[in-house]
């Protein structure tokens, strides 16, 4: 049963993820970052946990605007890739979101739908629980999670996706309340498969757990751009919570 929970340990830890998704808009989530952080009005020197922070390129703007960040994943591939931009602000480190922190942080940022990895209720609220915990009085939590509604509505079955010389077949199945994206691809002489899969929690959903967990949900975004939600049209479910 672990072996199924930890698709994303293999995954997330090869070069071929970062190929795969090497083109991620930087442009987009530094705005993101800049909405966000206008809209939390966060002092200078607040002290920011981004988790999972992959190889750190959220972890390194935010610190470029004047904020204490950790980053921390379970990648250790990541991690040791981040470590470059290390300074006396900017720490990386091995953590996984199962496990509580030692550190109390001013805010928590769980970015790129890096919730509902897990299979139980019981885990992904533990996940929440430990957000919770590593967060300061008035702290704030960040969870920067897909629409259900938006993304059955607009699924895309079947891709190819070529990245330095690599042809990802990608498949996309839609199994009981989870998304399973099927990734298979030829590279350094032998085939590949790996999977990601996240839990479908539509809002009503997060809400219970939220509650469960003692997490107080503030404000609800559709977009990057902070727009406001709206369960047939925004095609992200970004939460604030404290």
């Amino acid at each position: 049963m672990k072996e199924k929970q930890e698709w994303f340990k293999d995954w997330f830890d090869t070069t071929y993820y970062h190929i795969l998704y090497q083109d991620r808009n930087d442009d987009e989530a530094q705005n993101f970052m800049k909405h966000l952080i206008s809209f939390l009005e966060l002092e200078k020197n607040s002290k920011i946990l981004d988790l999972p922070c992959g190889r750190g390129r959220h972890s390194v703007f935010l610190n470029q605007l004047g904020f204490d960040v950790i980053g921390a994943d379970l990648s250790e591939n990541s991690i040791a890739f981040a470590k470059q931009f290390e300074n006396e602000t900017l720490h990386f480190k091995i953590h996984d979101m199962r496990d509580s922190f030692e550190t109390k942080f001013d805010a928590i940022f769980n970015l790129f739908t890096s919730f509902g990895y897990f299979d139980d209720a019981e885990t992904n609220i533990q996940v929440l629980k430990n957000l919770k915990n590593g967060l300061k009085e008035n702290g704030l939590l960040v969870i920067d999670f897909l629409n259900v509604d938006y993304v059955k509505k607009h699924i895309v079955y079947t891709e190819s996706v070529s990245r330095n010389d690599i042809d990802f077949n990608i498949s996309r199945t839609v199994d009981g309340n989870a998304i399973i994206k099927d990734i298979r691809f030829f590279a350094d002489g032998r085939d590949h498969h790996y999977t990601e899969k996240i839990k479908f929690l539509p809002l009503e959903t997060l809400k219970e757990y939220f509650k469960t967990a003692g997490l107080h949900l503030k404000h609800t975004f559709g977009s990057y751009a902070l727009e406001d939600f709206n369960v047939d049209k925004s095609s992200r479910l970004i939460l604030l919570l404290e």
